[in-house]
């Protein structure tokens, strides 16, 4: 756990008791901070009376000696509505922030790398990891992605943070820096608690303001979004920036234009390595995803051989295109992650004969941005909330079934792919899981469950 000596004896609130505010009124507590900590939930305040937290009402509390409030990324404290403690602290000037901050301030001479954007940060942020840990580097991974800021370890100047970082996370630094920051994609998604896309690209581009000098921003061409940030920089700003793109060549930067990446980086457009040979890594979007990491681990002075070699041995991330097993002939994948019709795109340009299994809680703009794809679908399984809208959109164009459940869907995908040639069983639902799953996580493992329990002659992934 990391410390922050610099908050001993000071006064710090904790908004939220999620994972992440727990973690950091832990590490507050340990680090002698005087600690005041809320949540709107009751059964949050409970569990963190029983670990120990001291649970004090942030609506109702004397928040003049407050030095920070550490507030939890996921509860709005703008859009669509200012939240009425958040409210509070910045009438007393008392800085909103994020665990993040702290992580900075209780490790400041560590490199930090920081890793944004709508679809890809998980894929980036765990491929760019693994690439630095075959180098030998000291390395931790974190942030949006798994483990808590402040449950990660310590580290001085031989270390590096690899961290996802969340709009909301963005918008709730301080004073952080960052010495690499990367810019993947941007597509309209969290719209209501950004108030609008201008506000959501704001906060997206907001990382870019906290580079230290010498910092190096690493940023995709493909969307008309990241190019205008990426002009600005290099023209307005003057900040070094290294462009990234599997649609074009990238001056001075690293492309993948048919899945060969190339390094122009010093202008020598030297071919690379084949991307396509990479089974963890299938389709255009995890070729940026690689050309990604690969500008970054080559932005932090990591060899060539060193980075290609990490690209073939990376095992893939869980719950994004996660190959399961293959049984009697029939892929099964597990896409939980993708969320937003978006990410589902790249799942579909992968395959041929697809048995879509999808729904949940839906998002802005439901599926209808993936009618050109439809042509892949064999046959789709709808569960969740979602089921009538999708059934909607489907209609006339896709032959579908409502499931309800994701062990129904499974069942009867199963047994309509049953001896076709090529079947993809794919949950990439397009939907948030919290309408029967706590995460997209449970969703994952409970369709890697199901999977197992399945009969028949199989080839483990």
């Amino acid at each position: 756990m990391a410390l922050v000596p610099s908050l001993r004896d000071k006064t710090v609130a904790v908004m939220g008791l999620g994972k992440s505010g727990a973690s950091a009124a832990r590490a507050l507590l340990d680090s002698g901070a005087r600690v005041m900590a809320w949540d709107d939930n009751a059964d949050a305040r409970s569990a963190g009376h029983a670990a120990g937290l001291p649970i004090v009402d942030l609506a109702t509390a004397d928040l003049e000696t407050l030095q920070l409030m550490v507030w939890s990324p996921g509860i709005p404290h703008t859009h669509p509505r200012p939240h009425p403690i958040a409210e509070r602290a910045r009438k007393l000037g008392v800085p909103l922030v994020c665990d993040i901050e702290l992580l900075s301030m209780a490790s400041p001479a560590a490199r930090y790398v920081g890793i944004t954007g709508t679809n890809g940060k998980s894929t980036t942020t765990t491929l760019v990891g693994h690439i630095f840990a075959a180098n030998g580097n000291v390395t931790a991974i974190g942030g949006n992605l798994g483990t808590p800021a402040l449950d990660l370890p310590p580290l001085d100047s031989e270390g590096t943070y690899v961290l996802e970082l969340s709009s909301y996370q963005i918008e709730l630094l301080d004073r952080a820096g960052v010495d690499i920051a990367l810019l993947l994609n941007l597509t309209p998604d969290h719209l209501s608690r950004h108030g609008s896309m201008a506000g959501y690209v704001a906060a997206k581009a907001g990382l870019f303001e906290r580079l230290r000098p010498g910092g190096v921003a690493i940023i995709s061409l493909d969307d008309a979004y990241c190019r205008a940030i990426h002009d600005d920089l290099r023209q307005t700003k003057g900040a070094f920036t290294i462009p990234i793109s599997v649609e074009r060549p990238a001056a001075g930067g690293i492309s993948a234009v048919d899945g060969m990446l190339v390094d122009d980086c010093d202008g020598l457009a030297l071919p690379v390595i084949d991307l396509t040979t990479l089974p963890r890594l299938p389709g255009r979007h995890n070729w940026q995803n690689a050309c990604a990491a690969y500008a970054v681990a080559r932005a932090a002075g990591i060899g060539t051989t060193t980075i290609c070699n990490a690209l073939r041995s990376y095992p893939g991330l869980a719950h994004r295109q996660e190959l399961i097993a293959t049984i009697d002939g029939i892929a099964y994948v597990n896409d939980s992650k993708a969320t937003n019709a978006d990410a589902v795109e790249k799942a579909l340009t992968c395959y041929d004969s697809i048995y879509w299994i999808l729904g949940g809680q839906a998002k802005e703009g439901g599926i209808t941005s993936l009618v050109p794809h439809f042509s892949r679908i064999a046959k789709a399984f709808l569960i969740g909330e979602a089921s009538a809208e999708f059934a909607a959109t489907l209609n006339g164009k896709v032959d579908y079934e409502l499931c309800q459940t994701l062990d129904v869907a499974l069942a009867h995908a199963r047994a309509n792919a049953d001896g076709k040639a090529g079947a993809v069983v794919l949950l990439s639902p397009a939907c948030a899981s919290w309408d029967q799953f706590t995460s997209f996580e449970h969703r994952g493992d409970v369709f890697r469950q199901l999977v197992a329990a399945l009969p028949g002659k199989r080839r483990p992934a």
